[in-house]
This record gives C-alpha cells, sequence and structure tokens, in this order.
C-alpha cells in the first residue's frame, strides 16, 4: 500500500447511500504505528498483523527532530551494542522488515524529523527530511511550480521509506516509475567507531559514490538510518487521463505497446469479468484548463460500519463458500468504478467526463483517508485494524518484459477452467499492471519490467483456509517460480521471497558488500530482513501453506480437517496447492 492497496468499491457504493442517512462527525486518523507502556513498545504495520502473526517488541523507541539527535540515537545503540530499526509515520510495509531482533533492541522513529524541504531551482532538485510525507513534499514542489515525475499511488508514506521498499508509479518514460531511479544524493547515519563517537552522517552524490548510492537508495532499512533524500525534479506540469473499459481479448499482446505509449499508463485486468481497462495518461502543458483530482476510491475514508459490514459479507461469503455471491459483489465494483471515473474528478469535486486533466501533484498519487473529512460520519481507510474491517492479501511479482506475456496466457487458461473462481480478486482492485525501467540499484530490476498486484481475503484466524485459495496459490507460483519473477520487497507473503538470491544474482553481492562496510556488526539486520535477502525456506509446519509461509508437500500443510488438501497446480502442474475437496485423501496429487 504505500503501497497500492485494493479493495471492493461496493464499499463506496453503499458509502453514498450512508452519507445522506448518518448524522454525526468524527474522521479517525490511522494510529501509529508503535504503541508503548510500562513493559517496553510493540510495533506493527497499517494493517495491524505482520505475516507470522506474531506481535514485534522493542524496550523503546526515541522521536528525533534533528540530523544531530538522529546521529545520538544511532550512537547510543551502537555504543551499546543494540539491535536498532526505523519505523516511519505510516508503516504500510507488508513484510517484518521494521521488526528488530530483540526485545532488548530500539526503535528511531522519523514521524517528527520532517522540517526541511529544500528546493534548488538552478539543479532541478528537492532535498528532504527522511520524515516528510509524500504529500507534504509534493504540495512544497509543486507550490514553487515544479512537478516530481513519479510516486506510488499510494501517498501514505515517508521520503525514506518509500524509497527503501522500492516503491513505484507506473512509466518507462524517463527516469522510470520507479522513485529510487529518482534519487540523486542520499545523507545515511551509520555506526562507526568510539574515535567517531559511535556514529557518523555518510552524504553521497550520484557520479560521485555510485557503488554505495546503488545499495542505499533501496536498501530495505538495512543500511543504517536515511537522515535526508535528494530527489531529481521537473519543471511544472499537467496530466491528462482517461480510463477505458474493454475486453481482455489481446491483452498479451497489446500491454508492451500500451506501456510504450503512455508515459504514465497502466492497465487493470479483471480476469473473471474478461474485462482490461486501459489507463491513457499523458502529460500535458501547466496552461492548459483544468483543475483535476485522482481522488482513488480505494483509498477515501469510508464509514467504519460500512467496512465493518462489508468485512462481515465477505467473511459470510468465504464460510458458505458462496462463488456467487463474490461474483456479484466483483459485477458492482466494477460498474461503480466505471460510473464514477473510478474516483476522478474534474473540478476537485465531482467526475464528469474524461479526460480528466489536473496538476501532477493531484494526479499522481492520493489517499483521502489519511486526513480529516467533512463526512457526517465516523470514517477511517478501510483496513484499519481497530475496526475490524478488510484484510487482506497483496501479491506483487516484477517481471521481465520477455516473460510476461506467457504468465497472462497461463492466468487466461487458468480463469477459463472456471472463472467464477477469480472472483475473490476483482472483488479488490483486479490485477494491476504496471510498468517500470530498469534500474541501477542493486535490489532493483536490470531491465524494463512489468509489475502484478493483486489482493485477495486474508482470514482472521491463521488456520482458516480461504475459498478457491488454490487458485491464488497457483497463480503466486506460476509468478514467482515458472516465470521467474521478482518479489516488490515491501509487498508479498512470505512464500514470494523464496529463491531470491538466485534472482538477483551478482547484484546481491554487491549489496551486501555494501551492508558489511556499512553495519559490519548488523546492527540494523533482524532474523526477518535475513531470511529474505536470502530466500530461505525455513521449516514447515501443519498449516503453514494457508498464510503463504511454505509451498504444501504433504496434506497437513493445509488443512485437511476443513478439506484441504495438497493438490497440483491445475495448469501450472509442478505447483503446489491447497485445494478444498468434498472427498478426503492423504497423498499428494
Amino acid at each position: 500500500m504505500r503501497y497500492y492497496l485494493h479493495y471492493t468499491l461496493y464499499i463506496s457504493f453503499l458509502s453514498l447511500f450512508f452519507v445522506n442517512t448518518i448524522w454525526t462527525v468524527h474522521s479517525v486518523p490511522p494510529q501509529s504505528p508503535v504503541r508503548c507502556d510500562l513493559t517496553g513498545c510493540t510495533v506493527s504495520n497499517a494493517y495491524g498483523k505482520w505475516p507470522d502473526r506474531k506481535t514485534c517488541r522493542a524496550a523503546n523507541v526515541t522521536y528525533p527532530t534533528t540530523e544531530e539527535e538522529l546521529r545520538k540515537a544511532v550512537a547510543y545503540a551502537a555504543e551499546h551494542h543494540l539491535k536498532v530499526k526505523t519505523v516511519t509515520r505510516f508503516s504500510h510495509t507488508i513484510p517484518k522488515l521494521a521488526c528488530p531482533s530483540g526485545s532488548d533492541a530500539i526503535l528511531i522513529s522519523t514521524s517528527k524529523y520532517n522540517s526541511v524541504i529544500e528546493i534548488e531551482p538552478d539543479r532541478l532538485t528537492v532535498t528532504a527530511d527522511s520524515g516528510v510525507s509524500l504529500r507534504e513534499l509534493i504540495d512544497k514542489v509543486e507550490g514553487a511550480g515544479f512537478s516530481i515525475g513519479t510516486s506510488p499511488y499510494w501517498e501514505g508514506v515517508s521520503v525514506g521509506g518509500l524509497i527503501s521498499t522500492g516503491s513505484h508509479g507506473s512509466s518507462w518514460s524517463g527516469r522510470g516509475g520507479s522513485v529510487h531511479d529518482h534519487v540523486v544524493g542520499i545523507s545515511l547515519v551509520v555506526p562507526a567507531d568510539s574515535s567517531e563517537g559511535f556514529a557518523k552522517v555518510v552524504s553521497l552524490e550520484q557520479g560521485k559514490d555510485d557503488k554505495l548510492l546503488n545499495a542505499v537508495k533501496l536498501s530495505l532499512g538495512v543500511l543504517g538510518v536515511i537522515s535526508k533524500v535528494k530527489l531529481t525534479i521537473e519543471k511544472g506540469f499537467k496530466r491528462s487521463m482517461t480510463y477505458n473499459f474493454t475486453t481482455d481479448v489481446a491483452l498479451e499482446d497489446v500491454f508492451m505497446e500500451h506501456g510504450k505509449r503512455f508515459e504514465f499508463g497502466d492497465i487493470t485486468w479483471y480476469p473473471s469479468k474478461r474485462t482490461a481497462v486501459y489507463r491513457y495518461d499523458i502529460r500535458s502543458p501547466v496552461n492548459v484548463s483544468g483543475d483535476g483530482v485522482n481522488d482513488f476510491i480505494g483509498f477515501q475514508s469510508n464509514p467504519i460500519l460500512i467496512s465493518k459490514g462489508i468485512r462481515a459479507l465477505e467473511k459470510g461469503l468465504e464460510s458458505s463458500k458462496n462463488e456467487k455471491g463474490k461474483c456479484g459483489t466483483a459485477d458492482t465494483t466494477l460498474a461503480y468504478k466505471k460510473l464514477t471515473g473510478n474516483g476522478l474528478k474534474n473540478n476537485g469535486l465531482l467526475f464528469t467526463g474524461y479526460p480528466v486533466i489536473g496538476r501532477q501533484g493531484k494526479i499522481q498519487t492520493s489517499g483521502s483517508c489519511l486526513y480529516s473529512s467533512s463526512l457526517r460520519i465516523d470514517v477511517a481507510c478501510a483496513w484499519d485494524p481497530r475496526y475490524n474491517g478488510l484484510f487482506f492479501y497483496e501479491t506483487t511479482a516484477i517481471f521481465t518484459v520477455s516473460r510476461f506475456r506467457d504468465f497472462l496466457l497461463d492466468v487466461k487458461k487458468l480463469r477459463d477452467l472456471k472463472p467464477e473462481r477469480l472472483c475473490g480478486i476483482d472483488i479488490y482492485n483486479g490485477i494491476l499492471i504496471r510498468f517500470i525501467k530498469a534500474s541501477d540499484a542493486y535490489l532493483g530490476q536490470t531491465e524494463d519490467s512489468v509489475v502484478v498486484d493483486f489482493n485477495y481475503y486474508r482470514a482472521d484466524d491463521e488456520l482458516t483456509p480461504r475459498l478457491n485459495q488454490d487458485v491464488m496459490e497457483e497463480m503466486e507460483q506460476m509468478a514467482f517460480v515458472k516465470h521467474g519473477a521478482k518479489p516488490h520487497w515491501g509487498k508479498n507473503r512470505k512464500v514470494g521471497f523464496f529463491g531470491v538470491k538466485q534472482k538477483c544474482g551478482p547484484n546481491l553481492d554487491k549489496f551486501l558488500q555494501v551492508k558489511n562496510k556499512l553495519d559490519p556488526t548488523n546492527m540494523f539486520s533482524s532474523e526477518w530482513s535475513d531470511e529474505i535477502l536470502s530466500g530461505r525456506e525455513g521449516p514447515k509446519y501443519d498449516g503453514c501453506a494457508l498464510e503463504g509461509n511454505c509451498v504444501c508437500s504433504e496434506d497437513s500443510h493445509c488443512s485437511p480437517s476443513k478439506g484441504y488438501f495438497c493438490r497440483q497446480g491445475l495448469v501450472y502442474t509442478q505447483a503446489r496447492v491447497c485445494r478444498f475437496s468434498s472427498a478426503s485423501s492423504s497423498h499428494v496429487a
């Protein structure tokens, strides 16, 4: 999220009704990811649950407001041999990258380190404290007559956080859609020996320190604490957007041309509905008429009672194995998106038709549920864990262009066996297809690539299987195993990272060399970051495949007591998935 969170637009349909029937006013901002009491602190992500569902603890947290305070915090930890993790104001990373090792570890929060944004017009750069929010940065840059070339679709991220996990938009043009590829300088606080005060600030510039910068600008937080980030900017521009809802026929043959033709284009595919939505998105001169806004429906505030009600509805459909009900909800979702332009607003208030033209800063990202609202009801982001709303997985795979066509064809074959089995994906946001360029970041992609995101239901209990979960698991294994896709570092279940060391090749070795240089004692590493970077599978246990913590190899890794057994894939027969069967069995097909 912070990334691209998706959820049923059916919520928004009901929200419009609710707005006209409730009288009270109360907008609830997201909670802090760090909470402390007399026994210590816990840190969570924005969804309230880590992939392993285990609580992450630390001894305490510090909130530096200046670079010197940040240096002193790292120095204290280094002097006392403590583990450290950086946390942000938002914490939208899904893997457990923000969790330190050991209950005596400390957290360094950048939520109050957000006062500096310096624009250099002659050099077309902007430098910001790492805790500055993406929205604060965009508004400051746009207010000075400039634009930032790219950003993730979700604006609930900090500057330091978004580059650390490879956040991106969609573009094969210029420097591309990944924000870290627009970075030209970073200041990083790292541990040092006693003669240097146990910590120091390392300043890196493009063209001078490329070997270090290529590691630091996409670092997963394991090289040190990012203090400041310098990004390229451009003279201000506008964008013109149109969504074309059409058939998915020949999607596998036209995706490449679409990515090349439209600078900010993407495609959202609803496989069960045989529908593709092509985003025609190009830049326009700043003097072109238009004050449009991209207020993506999935990131708008929603009535808390509605979010809870939709979750209860989806749980009911799951428990009753009601495919027809899920497909009905997917139909409503798609129809409402088409009616409302998916949250585009021509004048900032209403959608009246295409194209929607607006400033880059109002089109490139969204997240209105983060802020106060004038709605006459209790509202919040629909996934806020305090209200038992939406709860889901997110799989995000990065394909080389040459492998992506075959993946699309495989998913179509899987869909054609029984389209209703994919309605659970289309309830959320279908399959989002975006484009990013080759990167010189060591943990980035080495050639122009296509990124796929899809969300799907996650049960309240780790041992509860899901309706048609074998389809999602087969797609997951098609992506990461058969077609060799790399995982997005800030998303995915554990299985998405299996074998990542081999996929990254020599660049991972280069990254680890920099890591050993900047943090030789592994102060910023944890067993979870080590696990991700190594791609180790770990031991299997009863039910481990249900949450994506393993690929099943025997029935006990699924839920045989509830009728879910380990079976081969329907199209990719080398896949091993947990499939429901009314007839009991004890062997792997």
